[in-house]
């Protein structure tokens, strides 16, 4: 058993039979057998057999087989064609999903993204020399046998991570896989090879042909990376960050965060964070380049009001009030990297939140009725919805009762004003 720093790599043999003894393997080996069955080959391949290896928490479980999509079709019940023009499909089993892709060789990338053909093989050698990284080239077969053509192994034991063949096919092939490798640094704390980086360099211009979306989702995984410094260190010495949305037009943004910068679990946690430490980029910016849907920017948006308010006034009754509970975990994540120490927990935020008259404005004792009932001779308008708010406020401190005769002897005693 070899101890590195970060991860423990221990003994393969003994890994793989712990392994394949329990869950995810246990669960998903009916579908290598079955597959064997019909007379095909079917190993666990990628991440999967990586993060075993490496003695972290497996993820998903992919499967790598020599039948062709329409033969895992005819062999399995449920099955789900999500990509079957590019040889894969989701066979469902014991309410679980698993990816199930035939053995293949691949085309050029002409739109960054899909391959432009695909050809079906019959080794998994073959199949495994197209993936991008040795550590990720990596297969185990029902019995546990782990096939690693490209030294895999080898470069998890070193915490290296290397093309599988040349970097500067791999890189032009798909340009994501530069991001991805940054991505890795972060997620594993593994150095990137000489060569590979020095490729990521040369080549780092072609990332601008890339899908936002899909760089969105590398970045975010990189930002939830145990070894995040790591991650940004690497973004800035392979230059790569120069090819990012909003970063290629502020070059100096990464220097803005935090020294000892903690991971942060969501897109819009790092919007929120790089928001505050260059308010001059408004969350609508980032949002626009990056392709940010609603739900990221509105957990952005509630999570910068959130520490605006927590600078001014502290950890009250309003922050949590306004705040939605969803996010009570990012804004202690968001203060960790923003303040040293920050105490706040989220223990404190529900014991707050818990002692709240009310949670939402629909508890209100008295709505927008009640008041025009009490002023009918006013014209109807925006102050409603302004005079409601400052009830609301009012309750949330405990300054008035959430008590509907007590609120309206209140209003009756500070009628709005006439303008």
């Amino acid at each position: 058993m070899t101890n590195t720093p970060g991860y423990m790599i221990v003994s393969w043999q003994m890994k793989m039979v712990i392994s394949m003894q329990t869950s995810p393997f246990k669960e998903a080996k009916p579908i290598l057998k079955r597959l064997a069955e019909h007379g095909h080959q079917a190993y666990f391949v990628g991440g999967c057999v990586r993060d075993m290896l490496l003695d972290r928490a497996i993820g998903d479980v992919d499967i790598a087989t020599s039948a062709k999509p329409v033969e895992v079709q005819q062999i399995f019940e449920k099955v789900i064609p999500v990509g079957i023009e590019h040889g894969t499909v989701i066979v469902r089993h014991q309410h679980e999903s698993y990816e199930v892709t035939t053995f293949r060789l691949e085309g050029t990338y002409s739109d960054n993204r899909h391959p432009d053909q695909v050809e079906f093989i019959q080794t998994i050698e073959q199949d495994l020399q197209r993936r991008d990284f040795t550590m990720n080239a990596l297969a185990m077969d029902i019995d546990g046998n782990i096939i690693d053509p490209f030294n895999g192994k080898q470069d998890l034991k070193y915490k290296r991570i290397c093309t599988v063949g040349k970097a500067a096919e791999r890189f032009q092939e798909d340009p994501l896989r530069m991001i991805r490798a940054v991505r890795f640094v972060s997620q594993l704390g593994f150095s990137i090879e000489p060569v590979t980086q020095a490729n990521m360099i040369k080549f780092q211009q072609q990332i601008k042909g890339l899908a936002v979306e899909r760089i969105t989702t590398e970045i975010a995984k990189m930002f939830a990376g145990k070894f995040i410094q790591q991650g940004i260190d690497c973004l800035r010495s392979t230059g790569i960050y120069r090819q990012l949305p909003v970063m290629e037009k502020y070059p100096g943004i990464l220097s803005l965060l935090p020294p000892s910068i903690r991971p942060l679990h969501s897109f819009a946690e790092v919007i929120a964070l790089f928001h505050i430490v260059k308010p001059a980029i408004t969350i609508d910016t980032w949002v626009k380049h990056w392709k940010c849907s609603n739900k990221q920017k509105q957990e952005a948006v509630q999570l910068v009001n959130a520490w605006l308010h927590y600078q001014s006034l502290g950890l009250d009754q309003w922050l949590v009030y306004r705040l939605d509970r969803n996010y009570f975990s990012g804004f202690v994540r968001l203060g960790k990297n923003l303040k040293n120490p920050f105490a706040i927990s989220i223990d404190d935020l529900e014991r707050k939140r818990k002692s709240l008259p009310i949670t939402s404005l629909k508890e209100l004792a008295v709505n927008g009725n009640d008041i025009i009932q009490l002023f009918p001779n006013r014209q109807k308008g925006s102050w409603i919805k302004r005079y409601l708010s400052i009830l609301e406020r009012k309750v949330v401190y405990g300054t008035l009762k959430n008590n509907k005769n007590e609120l309206k002897e209140w209003i009756i005693w500070n009628p709005p004003e006439t303008n």
